[in-house]
């Protein structure tokens, strides 16, 4: 695509996601309590819950840290009950967004993710208003250079769906998302680290923006992701590197 780097908008998405690391644990823990009040504290039997404790390593959260969490999920520990929710919504230019939570508190989140829309020039949409323009799935994202054909046939043969390569050297696997922890483990085994690894709400059209527009989504997105119950933002906004 035109006007932008997929590698600098990786590198940009990384960025911001490395400053907010102050609540990263905080919505790790609650992740992996509601995975294991959901599915169990095995791993073995449980993928969410593997995928969530894969990521709290990731990010060298300690281990006692994961340990109460999975026994507050699994009622070994006292613990907060937790509700799932989505919101749907429009940010500059129409930009789709969408904004995952967890929360005790409906009424108390879904006033702060409109606040956080509409103090930001945003609207906050209605259930599946914009969903359709994203593909739920396993993403993996590697640096111009990476070994292509060898990358391919990893990812192929692992189960993954696609692998794509992007006008600026940039590598894409997608898989479907119960796949994710098998091609994770046959790219890690061939000597591939991606520079991200997630299962996520991927935009099948990007909405790209530049200057102001791209700095009022900016301030829209760092809003809403400031939100204590809010665990994931997705959005179709790439910025331009002018």
């Amino acid at each position: 695509m035109a006007g932008h780097s997929k590698w600098a908008n990786i590198q940009h998405r990384k960025g911001r996601q490395d400053e907010k690391r102050g609540r990263v644990f905080s919505r790790l823990a609650k992740e992996i309590t509601v995975a294991a009040k959901m599915g169990g504290g095995d791993i073995n039997f449980n993928p969410r819950l593997r995928m969530a404790i894969d990521r709290a390593k990731g990010v060298n959260m300690p281990a006692d840290n994961i340990d109460r969490a999975v026994k507050k999920g699994t009622g070994e520990l006292e613990g907060v009950e937790y509700v799932e929710l989505r919101y749907e919504g429009y940010g500059t230019n129409g930009a789709a967004v969408i904004v995952d939570c967890l929360t005790d508190n409906k009424t108390r989140t879904v006033a702060d993710v409109r606040h956080a829309f509409s103090k930001h020039g945003g609207n906050l949409g209605t259930d599946g208003c914009v969903a359709f323009q994203f593909q739920h799935c396993g993403q993996f994202l590697f640096a111009p250079g990476t070994d292509e054909t060898k990358l391919m046939d990893t990812a192929i043969e692992a189960g993954a769906e696609d692998v794509q390569t992007h006008e600026d050297g940039a590598l894409e696997v997608l898989c479907a998302p119960p796949d994710f922890g098998t091609v994770q483990e046959a790219l890690t085994a061939a000597g591939f680290k991606p520079e991200m690894a997630e299962v996520t709400m991927r935009p099948l059209n990007e909405t790209e923006l530049v200057g102001d527009d791209a700095v009022k989504m900016q301030k829209l997105l760092d809003a809403i992701e400031a939100l204590d119950d809010v665990q994931a933002v997705y959005t179709s906004a790439v910025f331009d590197e002018a």
